[in-house]
């Protein structure tokens, strides 16, 4: 574990795992542990992986105002984690809500990023939207899972507006390509390792410019990877090749029988994707 300071004097911390050229890990959640990313299925074997925990979560401090939690102004802790590795371009590789830091980072210092790697990307910062009918769509690739109808009743009712905590653990399934213990441990573990407070925060007013987001990245001309699940409810193929579209120079791949972790669902393929495309 290793800690520098934030412009705003809070104490951040982050992990390293493997040898090489840093790849900054920017985590989802919103604002969970990057505990979760584990060494993303074996990428550590390719790269050094530089796993931040963002402000007030994992081992980072609370900072003093918690409006620092918004997502715009997490991109402060991103430039100084660069200067802290020493190097002048960093390649930067985002997951779920994460991908909302790293486009607001290309947005503000497109000259320190070198690579891109976006994992089933919330395109929520870049103003792409999922309906209700699209997450239903991808849902019905699951019909024949053993807990297929109990889930997709419960993700009707999420879909209807009419959510209880009930419902959104029934549908936790459709976020995995397997059900299987390694999925069920990392769901279980996200209520310990988010921070709800800064998740509040972290897409509150003003926290995202998709207009403004969006014409920066069609200036961004260094290479781009989107990495979709197949069968992710969360971001789906469809929306994640919008996303992929945004870029000048981006690369869309759809992990075959994947969900929202990848890495998760099939460590070698995901780790032969991510590997070729930074080397």
């Amino acid at each position: 574990m290793a800690t520098f300071r934030a412009p705003d004097g809070t104490l951040l911390a982050y992990r390293t795992f493997g040898d090489g050229p840093p790849l900054v890990c920017l985590p989802g959640g919103p604002m969970r542990a990057s505990a979760y990313l584990g060494e993303l299925g074996g990428l550590s074997a390719h790269r050094r992986l530089v796993m931040a925990d963002l402000r007030g979560t994992g081992e980072s401090a609370i900072p003093a105002d918690t409006s620092t939690y918004r997502c715009d102004r997490l991109v402060g802790d991103v430039e100084a984690l660069r200067e802290e590795l020493g190097v002048e371009r960093v390649d930067l590789l985002a997951h779920c809500a994460g991908a909302n830091v790293a486009a607001a980072y290309v947005r503000m210092c497109p000259e320190r990023v070198g690579r891109l790697v976006l994992v089933t990307p919330s395109p929520l910062g870049v103003g792409i939207a999922v309906g209700g009918e699209d997450r239903l769509a991808v849902a019905r690739l699951r019909e024949g899972e053993a807990w297929f109808e109990e889930a997709f009743a419960a993700l009707e009712e999420v879909a209807a507006g009419r959510g209880a905590d009930r419902h959104w653990a029934a549908v936790a399934p459709f976020l995995h390509g397997r059900w299987d213990e390694a999925a069920q441990a990392l769901d279980a573990a996200g209520a310990e390792q988010r921070n709800p407070e800064a998740a509040g925060v972290f897409g509150g007013e003003g926290a995202f410019d998709p207009e403004g987001t969006r014409a920066a990245l069609r200036r961004f001309e260094e290479p781009v990877l989107v990495l979709a699940g197949e069968v992710d409810l969360n971001s789906p193929p469809g929306a994640m090749d919008e996303y992929a579209a945004l870029f000048p120079d981006a690369g869309f791949v759809v992990q075959p029988g994947a969900g929202h972790h990848p890495w998760l669902d099939d460590p070698e393929r995901f780790v032969a994707t991510v590997a070729e495309f930074l080397a």
